[in-house]
């Protein structure tokens, strides 16, 4: 009897074990369920070439290109020949810096106003990113190249490959519109420059 009764009470344990064992299981079944509804917030990380980038597109648009007729939107296209960033308080960033204002007919953007500024910028870090505090312009007319080769230095013959090959700065501008049209939304199959007709228009 006594026999008996110790063979049932192991039986009970062992399945009791067996029980526990499998609400364990299930337990750990459920916890990359779990897992998969959490919520990770990754924070988006700027390098700080993107955000001397951005500046300089700032100041080509809000400074540069309030100098030109209006138009209805303003497109730079920095072609960035070299950068220096060793100096946060000062980051030179040489390049051939176009800004052009558009106007949209239909889905074509035509050409108002706008032109090139080649040269040096300077910019400093803030707060916020970065800004242009100070911009060295090659001169245009008979200084032309003699301030050129004062300015980009040893960047010179890589500026002067961009600037004096116009098909190549065609090809450049018409990517950065691609991509402004991308980012703005705006409806554009083609880009047109006639700054001539724009002025009667």
């Amino acid at each position: 009897m006594n026999k008996t009764l110790k063979m049932w009470m192991m039986a009970a344990i062992l399945i009791c074990g067996v029980s526990l064992v499998g609400c364990g299981n299930k337990k750990a079944k459920e916890q990359p369920k779990e897992a998969q509804e959490e919520v990770t917030q990754v924070k988006e990380v700027v390098s700080d070439a993107e955000l001397c980038n951005a500046a300089v597109e700032d100041y080509l648009v809000n400074v540069i290109g309030k100098n030109y007729a209006e138009g209805e939107y303003c497109i730079p296209c920095p072609i960035i020949i070299s950068t220096d960033e060793g100096n946060k308080d000062d980051v030179l960033i040489w390049g051939d810096f176009w800004v052009f204002n558009y106007n949209q007919s239909g889905d074509t953007l035509k050409t108002v106003s706008g032109g090139d500024h080649p040269g040096l910028m300077h910019l400093k870090k803030t707060d916020n990113g970065f800004e242009v505090t100070n911009f060295d312009a090659v001169e245009d007319g008979a200084g032309n190249m003699e301030s050129s080769k004062r300015i980009f230095g040893d960047n010179f013959e890589a500026f002067w490959e961009i600037n004096s090959n116009q098909e190549k700065r065609e090809d450049i501008r018409l990517r950065f519109i691609a991509d402004y049209v991308k980012k703005h939304n705006l409806i554009s199959r083609s880009e047109e420059r006639f700054s001539r007709n724009a002025e009667t228009d």
